[in-house]
């Protein structure tokens, strides 16, 4: 029998913001490394050099990594979902689909999770959360409504929804064969098994040691990339999976538009505009609807005498 949907842990409404601004600076992160790295390159040194960053920080921190093989298959699973097939997935449909329509896919994730959890019974699918979820996902599409091509191929569109579905499939294998393990732990283990596969993809597909040395532009921003956005982000991502759910944590592909036109807003001085604030309240208005409180609090309220 499924259980009843995990609530969001109040803690972990600060943690999903700060993990979506983590995830939304990949964008930036990303342009400027673009400029001199092909995409596959800059998706292995994000993976690398984050499994790096995390290396060094596990042990004064009081963390320990899996001792014998067969306990390693658990991360092996998770950095294939996670990381190697959603990146690869997105990065393949952005050559024949726009970043807005992109981020309006990845934005299905919460939906692609609800469903996971629901078919695998390890959450009921409540009416009130399938509501919340398609909200916020028509939010994101007014949001990034200018952004969207209207001769997208279906290939492209097809990729994403993979990569979505992919992500939902990781939210339920995090919280089902890594309960309880360390966030450090996780989020060092997955991209340490992360790293060798996409060492042989990009390898494969950019051969980059054929390439030029990058600028210190390009260093910097994967450094970025790897401290802020993989090894800060993935330890957050982990440490609300634990305690919130996998439903949950995927709610940060809602707010990761918000964050990153926000940024571009406060950081890069790009004008604000009107469908942008109305798709932010939109998906404000969903994130309510998911979480619940707000309608229980109103029930209580009008049943007093």
């Amino acid at each position: 029998m499924a259980n009843e949907p995990i609530p969001m842990h109040r803690k972990d409404w600060l943690l999903l913001i700060a993990l979506s601004v983590l995830w939304g600076g990949s964008f930036f992160f990303n342009g400027l490394a673009l400029r001199e790295l092909p995409p596959l390159t800059v998706a292995f040194a994000r993976v690398l050099f984050g499994a790096l960053c995390l290396l060094i920080v596990l042990k004064p921190l009081g963390g320990s990594l899996p001792k014998r093989a067969v306990d390693w298959l658990p991360f092996a699973v998770m950095g294939l979902v996670n990381n190697v097939i959603p990146f690869s997935l997105f990065l393949t449909a952005q050559t024949t689909i726009s970043s807005g329509l992109a981020s309006v896919l990845n934005a299905t994730t919460p939906l692609f999770a609800v469903s996971v959890m629901a078919l695998t019974g390890e959450e009921r699918l409540t009416g009130r959360r399938l509501a919340g979820v398609l909200i916020g996902i028509g939010g994101v599409a007014v949001l990034r409504g200018p952004g969207l091509s209207a001769e997208s191929q279906t290939i492209g569109i097809v990729l994403c929804l993979g990569a979505a579905l992919s992500y939902g499939f990781a939210g339920y294998w995090g919280r089902h064969a890594m309960a309880g393990v360390p966030p450090l732990t996780s989020a060092t283990a997955q991209l340490i098994c992360s790293t060798p596969v996409m060492a042989v993809i990009a390898g494969a597909v950019e051969r980059p040691w054929t390439l030029p040395l990058p600028g210190p532009t390009t260093w910097l921003a994967i450094a970025g990339l790897a401290t802020l956005s993989t090894a800060l982000a993935y330890i957050l991502f982990f440490r609300i999976l634990n305690r919130s759910g996998a439903v949950n944590v995927v709610l940060v592909t809602l707010l990761i538009p918000v964050t990153a036109i926000l940024l571009g807003v406060w950081i890069l001085n790009e004008p604000l505009s009107a469908n942008e604030v109305a798709g932010a309240l939109i998906i404000a208005a969903s994130l309510i609807v998911i979480d619940g409180r707000a309608f229980a609090w109103l029930r209580q309220r009008y049943r007093r005498p």
